[in-house]
């Protein structure tokens, strides 16, 4: 009996390294046949020392689905999951359907890697363009089912055009499209359609057989990206990694008495925290940063704090916190509550003191570089094992002001022959005589983010700590200090940070970037801060759907190509910004045969309905029209659709012209004005179809505006990698415009307020417009590379 329950700890401690959860671990166990199938398969896929949770369920199904009749194929098929050449589900079930249909001694590999897809890559351009097909197919039944339409069918389609997508891939695009058209859930969604009464179905034991293995989600059933976090009631969980004081710190071991007394807090919510320094204005690593917390927050009906991390008085500001708010309600998120990690400063101190107390922290005289050269050596301070008592009598008269800046700090005495650097004694405070934005002159010592951070986390309850795989290696200390002071420990866990391509998003470098004016501002609308964006016209849904797409994975080579997040902001200005019409640098056109002023009808959106009156505006037709320089050449061509001499054009909702003059400057080779007459009875019928703007009355000039054209702040993809990143901004990041033309209706345009420039891009009014002039800011072109195949 004690050697059947050895062996079944034994399994049940493998099958958890494969990934497998806790239920189904166990309920495997009691399963001998299964049992027996899956140790011969790890042991065959020789993962004895664990994998990953998707390797971990294929590797479960080819245990209780491999045909007995092919079992010495079997080690072939798993070398086959171990090195992902079969990564998903649907190449798995191909490949068993293969192996029932071969011999035993039969294995022709041409035969199987066709069959199973091997080798076949499907990027992500691919499934984005064809989600876009199934979505435009099923578009009014979507509209009209909204959050009920059946993804699974959905999903069907794409599937059956590219059968070995990335399932996860193909539901997080269409998760992200069905928001885009759909856009935030509302009450009616989340109703129960009314059923009809229907006959009771047959038993489940009726419809199929039953089978004797408990069932593993496959990858593409875990649609929600939150769905990896544990529940708060499982922080007592202890794990076997690292140890101090012989307990487990890399994962959270909280007693049962401490986990109880932190739900009885919480009422067993899920508590998150967005706990940004600050010290600088946010970007679009943030939003992430938001979705992941306050996301997690939402989706488990739980709380989530907006936390400044104040800990640094010298690089903070008023003017951040402020703004930090704003961004953070701009985006659509709500706190629970706003705290200042400065709000716990006298716990934190009388932490610290215990901290002394218990023998785990002294005050250390070492100057900074003696602390870097004996961390480096992996040797001891010479203050570390001073008295306790000398180290309670200096650390209070450190913050008594007693003792100069720099030369005292108190360090957590950790571990100094660690293979981790974060756990050489690390500083748990310093000396500052300075102000404090939010805490005022109350404080000379001031905490650090090693010591303060996983503290406050646990003051406030929080159940999920979230952060960038940078703090990683941070995870030891962080459990470590919990640890000594018996504190209620959160569940850590990392996630990678978003990169987006041409633009550098370190705060020292966008520090610089705005210090020294290779910017105008914090809100240079170049830049991926978040003011930025929105200043550039980016809304805040494009911004949360571009992060909702990308997940919440720890794989820390995601450099997102600038061409997606663009993706996302055509998405959603293509469906709020009604279409106009600007001319950028104008060009005069006299119509000679015109001597009326008439007052069109142009559409605001494509599919204007004629009886719709606020779907249009006017637009004066007189017989001075201005077009885009670049629309008109001497030499015609057959691939060239603008107007040329002798040739035909159309004037979007107006008439065709025809260019039957050129009159040039005085130096004869600046064009000046182009003659032409327009055809009122519309019965030409050109190629060529050009946006205009007219003078509203004869001898009268059409609204001036501003136009500024933005691109890419950086020419390299990751200017931050190299020494002279500063050398590689692109000089022709930002063009002004200063004398462009635009339709009459657009002079009621406020701040703010964003438009389709037919042929030209979306424009969103800049905070620079004044009563005189209006000024545009370019916040995308209308070309979208990454959705025809561009740039991952």
């Amino acid at each position: 009996m004690v050697v059947k329950d050895e062996n079944s700890e034994r399994s049940l401690e493998l099958f958890l390294k494969i990934g497998l959860d806790e239920k189904t671990a166990r309920n495997t166990i009691a399963n001998n046949k299964v049992t027996t199938n899956l140790n011969a398969v790890i042991q065959e896929a020789a993962v004895t020392d664990g994998c990953s949770r998707v390797v971990g369920n294929l590797l479960y199904t080819v245990a209780t689905k491999f045909p007995a009749t092919a079992l010495n194929h079997r080690p072939m098929l798993l070398q086959y999951v171990v090195s992902s050449k079969i990564k998903t589900p649907a190449q798995l079930e191909a490949a068993l359907s293969f192996f029932g249909n071969v011999g035993a001694d039969e294995f022709p590999v041409e035969e199987f890697e066709e069959a199973c897809g091997v080798g076949v890559e499907v990027s992500a351009e691919e499934i984005e363009c064809t989600v876009t097909e199934v979505f435009e197919e099923n578009k009014g039944a979507i509209l009209e089912q909204r959050y009920r339409t059946n993804v699974g069918d959905l999903f069907a389609q794409v599937r059956k055009r590219h059968p070995w997508a990335d399932p996860k891939t193909v539901k997080k695009v269409i998760d992200a499209k069905l928001y885009v058209l759909l856009g935030e859930r509302t009450p009616a969604d989340n109703e129960k359609p009314s059923k009809k009464k229907k006959e009771k179905p047959a038993k489940v034991e009726d419809q199929i057989s039953v089978v004797d293995t408990p069932s593993v989600p496959s990858p593409e059933e875990e649609l929600n990206p939150f769905a990896i976090f544990p529940p708060p009631e499982e922080n007592f969980k202890v794990h076997t990694e690292v140890f101090f004081s012989d307990r487990p710190v890399l994962r959270p071991c909280n007693t049962k008495e401490l986990l109880e007394k932190h739900l009885r807090a919480t009422g067993g919510k899920v508590f998150t925290r967005f706990p940004p320094e600050p010290n600088g204005y946010l970007h679009i690593g943030h939003a992430k940063a938001m979705f992941v917390d306050f996301g997690l927050a939402k989706e488990r009906d739980g709380c989530c704090y907006l936390r400044y991390d104040d800990t640094n008085p010298e690089a903070e500001k008023k003017e951040y916190i402020d703004h930090i708010e704003e961004i953070v309600q701009w985006l659509g998120w709500k706190p629970f509550k706003i705290t200042y990690t400065s709000d716990y400063f006298q716990d934190l101190y009388d932490l610290a003191v215990e901290l002394i107390r218990r023998g785990h922290a002294y005050v250390d005289h070492q100057t900074p570089e003696e602390i870097k050269e004996y961390r480096e050596r992996k040797m001891n301070s010479p203050w570390r094992d001073r008295p306790i008592a000398e180290s309670l009598k200096l650390f209070n008269e450190m913050k008594l002001g007693l003792i100069d800046e720099g030369k005292a700090t108190l360090r957590m005495k950790q571990d100094m022959q660690s293979d981790n650097f974060n756990m050489y004694d690390l500083i748990a405070y310093r000396i500052k005589f300075s102000p404090h934005p939010h805490a005022g002159d109350k404080w000379c010592v001031y905490p650090s983010y090693d010591y303060a951070h996983c503290i406050v986390d646990s003051l406030e309850n929080i159940t999920h700590s979230l952060c960038t795989l940078e703090f990683e290696t941070r995870r030891a200390s962080y459990y470590w200090l919990l640890d000594a002071l018996g504190l209620y420990q959160p569940y850590v866990w990392e996630y990678s940070r978003l990169n987006v391509t041409n633009t550098v998003m370190s705060k020292r470098k966008l520090n610089r970037l705005v210090t020294e004016k290779w910017v105008d501002g914090w809100d240079d609308p170049r830049l991926m801060t978040l003011a930025g964006l929105r200043r550039r016209g980016v809304s805040a849904a494009a911004i949360n759907t571009f992060v909702r797409g990308i997940g919440i994975t720890r794989s820390d080579n995601s450099m997102i190509s600038l061409d997606r997040l663009e993706y996302h902001i055509r998405e959603e200005l293509n469906k709020t910004a009604p279409r106009t019409m600007v001319v950028l640098h104008p060009l005069k056109v006299v119509i000679t045969n015109l001597d009326s002023v008439m007052a069109l009808d142009a559409k605001k959106w494509p599919d204007a309905q004629a009886d719709d009156a606020s779907a249009f505006y006017k637009v004066p037709f007189t017989n001075v029209v201005y077009i885009e320089q670049s629309d008109f050449r001497i030499k015609d061509s057959k691939d060239y659709y603008g107007l040329a001499p002798g040739k035909s054009v159309l004037l979007r909702y107006a008439f065709p012209i025809k260019c039957t003059d050129v009159i040039y400057g005085d130096d004869k080779e600046t064009i000046v004005e182009i003659q032409a007459e327009y055809d009122p009875s519309k019965t030409t019928k050109p190629k060529g179809v050009l946006h205009w703007v007219a003078q509203p009355l004869p001898g009268v000039d059409p609204l001036k505006v501003e136009v500024r054209l933005f691109d890419r702040l950086f020419l390299s993809e990751n200017p931050a990698e190299l020494d002279d990143w500063l050398g590689n901004l692109n000089p022709q990041s930002k063009e002004i415009v200063s004398e462009a033309f635009a339709v009459g209706s657009l002079s009621s345009a406020a701040v703010g307020d964003k438009f389709q420039f037919e042929r030209l891009g979306y424009f969103a009014v800049d905070p620079d417009s004044t009563p005189e002039k209006l000024v545009f800011n370019r916040t995308v072109t209308l070309r979208d590379s990454y959705s025809k195949g561009g740039n991952k």
